[in-house]
């Protein structure tokens, strides 16, 4: 087996490892460790939990020389605050006997605190694409000593709409510069990104997204609409004991935030919610709550969820059937980490079978199906999504048993009674003063006022 003792680390970096109480590198930090330290551009997909922050943080600082140089010689882009933080956090914990001047900046914050900060000077930036071109653009941070570039979970810095910042920031790096990248999921984007950018990169591929993790029990249950779905996930988590730690997905912001105030009102104290719309302090206290165990449920997006360091998550409940079967093994992963056992959960509506057969086809795995229990009631109740179609459009309208306000008690003022004839100032201008036949026929109205 493998230790840090065997890869080529200097004293400073053994010593912080040994601090931390880490033995053995995961099988991509041991792949990514050489070929990062090569020089040569690095593409690796990975899941979520294989460990690839230290995978491209350890070979960074093993090699990088101390200077007093303001400029930064790496730059770590990532798609949210949240990463932003965990992998300036990340860096400290490694650097702790380096001298090392880093510095996370992301949008949120007053833009002027952190040209401050980048003016102060730095050897490592971590930021969101977003802030970094606004502190580009402001001119206070310069880019153009940038040695390395890190892009971390690039597949979802695209999801949010990041492609105009990547390309922008690009053209305004170097030249010559070592590319490093790290997706969950290689789509059409990410490739397109590597042709255009990448200089024959070194590829590592690690956990692929659709290899199960062998300490992850998995189960299913069919269940017929939202509701029902809200009633079962109260009957399972009724359970403190073995549902001590929960991490529940939801389809997008505004089904997070209605799955929490249900389960808010039978779990009062136990629930937290985490998207984008919320603020960065309700975000942060949210995931602090959760890792401290002060919150045993914590609801949240693909999108936000992605990355984030969560600790010792029992199970994780797909309250969706994700479309792509790679974010279910994104999903699930969150569970299961660090040899603990881990359960997950997904449920399905009649409309979500497709989607479920893709997971199971890409997995090559059926996951085992079990039954509603009896004393979980299967509502009838509809969310405005699972209405029929010709429901939905009908709700938009009035009805006849609708209220509909009749005329006023009283006879209505005379001034109220005044028909709105738009413009009307414009009219007795016009009647005053008359309007000239041509435009440029200045003396039409004079000669009107002599006859």
């Amino acid at each position: 087996m493998t230790t840090f003792n065997d890869l080529d680390l200097s004293n400073p970096l053994r010593n912080a490892i040994e601090d931390l109480g880490f033995v053995s590198p995961t099988p991509v930090q041991e792949e990514a460790f050489p070929i990062v330290r090569s020089g040569k551009d690095v593409v690796g997909i990975a899941q979520t939990g294989t460990g690839k922050t230290f995978a491209y943080v350890l070979p960074i600082l093993r090699d990088l020389k101390f200077s007093k140089q303001l400029t930064p010689r790496v730059v770590i882009l990532v798609p949210t605050r949240e990463l932003v933080i965990q992998v300036v956090e990340e860096i400290e914990k490694l650097s702790k006997y380096i001298t090392l001047r880093v510095l996370g900046v992301y949008g949120g914050v007053n833009l002027n605190r952190h040209k401050e900060a980048v003016a102060l000077g730095s050897d490592i930036i971590v930021a969101t694409p977003g802030r970094i071109y606004d502190l580009a653009l402001s001119r206070v941070l310069k880019l153009k000593s940038v040695q390395k570039l890190v892009i971390d979970e690039v597949d979802v810095m695209l999801d949010l709409g990041f492609r105009f910042q990547l390309l922008n920031i690009f053209d305004l790096l170097p030249p010559r510069r070592q590319n490093i990248m790290f997706s969950a999921t290689m789509t059409e984007d990410v490739e397109a990104l590597i042709d255009d950018y990448f200089l024959s990169p070194k590829k590592i591929a690690i956990a692929v997204s659709g290899t199960p993790l062998d300490n992850i029990e998995q189960k299913a249950y069919n269940v017929p609409n939202f509701y029902t779905k809200i009633n079962l996930i109260n009957h399972l988590l009724f359970d403190k004991t073995v549902y001590s730690k929960v991490l529940i997905f939801a389809p997008n912001k505004r089904n997070a935030d209605r799955i929490f105030n249900l389960l808010d009102e039978e779990f009062p104290g136990q629930t937290c919610v985490i998207h984008s719309n919320k603020t960065q302090n309700y975000r942060i206290r949210s995931i602090e709550n959760f890792n401290e165990g002060k919150h045993r449920i914590l609801i949240a997006t693909d999108v936000i969820a992605r990355g984030l360091d969560l600790k010792e998550i029992t199970h994780v409940i797909n309250f969706n059937t994700p479309h792509f079967p790679e974010n279910y093994m994104h999903r699930i992963g969150r569970t299961g980490r660090a040899e603990h056992k881990g359960t997950a959960i997904l449920l399905s509506t009649e409309k979500e079978q497709e989607a479920k057969n893709r997971i199971e086809e890409l997995m090559d795995y059926t996951v085992p199906l079990s039954e509603i229990p009896e004393t979980v009631v299967i509502s009838k109740q509809l969310t405005e999504e699972e209405r029929p179609k010709e429901e939905r459009e009908q709700s938009k309208n009035r009805t006849s048993q609708e209220y509909v306000p009749g005329p006023a008690f009283h006879e209505k003022k005379e001034k109220n009674k005044k028909v709105n004839l738009g413009g009307s100032y414009r009219r007795e201008i016009a009647k005053k003063y008359k309007k000239p036949k041509t435009k440029g026929d200045k003396n039409y109205n004079k000669r009107n006022k002599r006859k």
